[in-house]
């Protein structure tokens, strides 16, 4: 009895409801007219739509009337909203345009290797540092597998493209870092003070980097610190050199983190174990500790404050190389304190504000003596304080452009005494730089700068003009050029002698080409150098110095040919020459090798949950200074080739809900002789080997973590 009144009401109205259906249709394109499939089409606030076929044409009925806003969206395009009376809107023409990301963007790379957590064209990730072989998670040691860097075991710094060690400067969010390494013995390399996991981002510039940056002559290696967690953590270390702690926490309202980390060394069990080429007297002995605090002031602003400490101490005897039979003491004793406040807000209209202000200070205790030849020890005592203030603001131009400017100023207060003697200035320094980045399109940008310095010490400023262009060919391809002028103070040890020094000063010409896949990265770059009034020693100090470098640098890293393995390999060919300090002319300085190579090997294996690694890095022998030849023969002589394998083991596994890593490394696991120069007594009767203190090093310890996991991290790293 129902059926067929049901059937009679519905070809009653049927009629009426046809008549209120209306047809949208049209086609959707890119801005060539190249037609787009798959595209959702939809009203507004309701379920009415349909997707686009393959020519780009769609079609949909609707019950809806009058004027609406209809939406056309398609992963990688920019989402289109239209407003359209309902019954006109047929055959629409919708244009969607691409949304420029990252990948398909062409940046600024000339000259930058970067780590980062947050882009995805980054060389490395801040775990391949902690996780790469011989580097024994010292951001300088990883970035030395990189193409540009030297082997220089005997020194601290990074020496790269031909510059000392000096020539590369170490900033926190854009500020300057005085004292970036532990303090050391003459002819040994120190380790860098920051933990890789305080840092989101690391750029390492071997040259033509941005005019943000001043006083490096030669590379730039540019930190940016971590905003807010995820959530709350906790770790534990336990190693063969020491514990460490630490903590950090996320706060309810997840707008504020607080946490610290604190460790100990001692290695005096290590070398009770392993003997050393010195005799300790001392076995040194650290203890660092950070704290930080950052706030989320706005959902545009950033606020973010962290202070590290540091003392350590150790002491060496040795054979005197200039007193025969007699032993040399060297201790030294350290005191650091960095302290860092960033502060990042958006003013609207495109606008964003940056501040900051550091201060560090950093004080050496050092005495030497020859035992029972001179009447008394020497003693050194060295302080260096640092205070500065950064202001940068950005305003975005149009779509993609970007100009910036700011200014900064550093107040340095150097005081160094030797027994009686003082050695001691004082320099206000000021700089201001302007730099915008100027997209033409999006395959093609241009960075143009400059930058203004003034040193009260020097007495003289200077205007340093920056300039890069990329231009992408493809997808993943893209070739840059960049040219720069770099000025640098001299040495704080020239300093101290003579006021009457100058800048030394750079210029870099730099090509590169790179193509970069999810799972590839090729890089070729060449680049030359010419330096200018670098300091000479004698006969008097002067800037009469100068030099150039050039050469060619390769870079693959592949992390799918092979299952389960990232590798990268990268190679240097490096000719440089210098008139400096007490050259008698230009010849090839004692920190440059020829060639320089390295190959860095992980692999993964998933059942056993461990991750092997393996560094070889080798690089052909340097030029050292033989008393015992002519002037004409200045630096003829040569070390022995370098050839080096460094090993390490991570088992990744789980204690309890701890995230739990047990790592072994080992420097140098072949023992082959690391030959770095030779030291002459001054009546050129005998000579010392200048190397490690002891062929190999090896660590076994163990890190767990609270809160956060990063087995995935490890896995998807491979």
């Amino acid at each position: 009895m129902h059926k067929p009144f049901l059937t009679l009401t519905v070809l009653f109205f049927l009629p009426l409801l046809l008549q209120a259906q209306q047809t949208i249709s049209g086609r959707v394109t890119t801005a060539k007219r190249k037609p787009l499939a798959g595209v959702n089409i939809a009203i507004k606030g309701s379920y009415d739509g349909t997707s686009s076929k393959a020519d780009g044409t769609f079609s949909f009925t609707t019950a809806a009337t009058g004027e609406r806003f209809i939406t056309a969206s398609l992963t990688g395009y920019q989402t289109l909203e239209i407003k359209a009376d309902v019954a006109d809107a047929q055959q629409l023409q919708l244009v969607l345009r691409e949304t420029v990301n990252e990948l398909k963007m062409v940046t600024i790379s000339a000259g930058s290797f970067e780590a980062s957590d947050e882009k995805k064209n980054t060389m490395l990730k801040p775990l391949d540092i902690v996780t790469t072989a011989g580097a024994n998670a010292d951001i300088v040691s990883a970035l030395r597998t990189l193409p540009g860097a030297q082997q220089v075991g005997e020194k601290e710094g990074l020496f790269v493209r031909g510059g000392t060690g000096y020539e590369t400067q170490t900033f926190i969010d854009g500020m300057m870092v005085r004292n970036p390494f532990y303090s050391g013995m003459p002819d040994f390399a120190a380790r860098g003070r920051f933990s890789p996991f305080l840092f989101k981002g690391t750029t390492f510039s071997s040259g033509g980097y941005s005019a943000q940056y001043g006083q490096a002559l030669s590379s730039a290696l540019v930190l940016e610190s971590t905003d807010l967690p995820d959530r709350s953590s906790y770790s534990l270390g336990l190693g063969t050199v020491g514990p460490s702690v630490g903590v950090d926490i996320l706060t309810e309202d997840k707008k504020k983190a607080y946490g610290f980390e604190a460790d100990y060394t001692n290695l005096a069990p290590y070398f009770a174990l392993v003997k050393q080429q010195q005799k300790p007297t001392i076995a040194p002995e650290a203890t660092n500790a950070s704290a930080n605090y950052r706030l989320k002031t706005s959902s545009t602003g950033m606020l973010k404050f962290f202070v590290t400490g540091s003392w350590n101490r150790f002491g060496f005897q040795g054979e005197s190389l200039e007193h025969p039979g007699y032993k040399e003491d060297f201790e030294l004793e350290n005191y650091n304190i960095y302290t860092n406040l960033n502060y990042k807000e958006s003013l609207g209209k495109g606008w964003r504000m940056n501040l900051g202000t550091s201060w560090s200070t950093n004080r050496d205790r050092i005495y030497m003596d020859t035992i029972g030849w001179s009447p008394d020890p020497s003693r050194v005592r060295a302080r260096q304080d640092l205070s500065q203030f950064r202001m940068v603001f950005s305003k975005n131009i149009g779509r993609y452009s970007l100009l910036r400017f700011g200014s900064e100023y550093q107040y340095a207060d150097e005081r160094s005494a030797f027994d009686q003697y003082n050695a001691d200035y004082v320099d206000s320094y000021a700089a201001g730089f302007v730099e915008g980045d100027i997209y033409f399109t999006p395959r093609f940008v241009g960075r143009l700068g400059g930058r203004y310095e003034y040193s009260s010490l020097l007495a003289n400023g200077n205007i340093a003009p920056r300039a890069s262009l990329a231009y992408k060919l493809d997808g993943r391809s893209q070739v840059a050029l960049a040219y720069g002028e770099f000025y640098q103070k001299p040495e704080p040890q020239f300093l101290r002698f003579s006021h009457d020094l100058g800048y030394m000063r750079a210029t870099h010409y730099i090509a590169s080409y790179q193509r970069i896949s999810e799972f590839y990265t090729l890089r070729a770059e060449v680049f030359y150098k010419e330096y200018y009034d670098l300091v000479k020693t004698v006969p008097d100090y002067s800037n009469n110095g100068n030099g150039y470098a050039k050469g060619i640098e390769l870079f693959w890293r592949d992390r799918k040919t092979i299952k389960n393995v990232d590798y990268w390999l990268s190679y240097s060919w490096l000719d440089t020459k210098r008139d400096y300090l007490n050259y008698p002319y230009r010849v090839q300085p004692d920190f440059a090798a020829d060639h320089t190579a390295t190959l860095v090997y992980k692999h993964y294996i998933s059942a056993l949950q461990l991750n092997l690694g393996a560094t070889y890095s080798f690089a052909t022998g340097r030029p050292y200074y033989n008393p015992n030849r002519p002037e004409s023969e200045f630096m003829e002589d040569r070390t022995r080739t370098l050839n080096t394998l460094s090993l390490n083991v991570n088992y990744i596994t789980k204690i309890g809900k701890a995230f739990t890593v047990f790592v072994f490394t080992m420097t140098n696991a072949l023992g082959n002789d690391q030959e770095y120069g030779f030291r002459y007594s001054s009546d050129k009767m005998r000579r010392a080997m200048v190397g490690p203190m002891a062929p190999r090093f090896f660590y076994l310890g163990m890190f767990m973590s609270f809160g956060i996991d990063r087995t995935q991290e490890v896995i998807n790293r491979q």
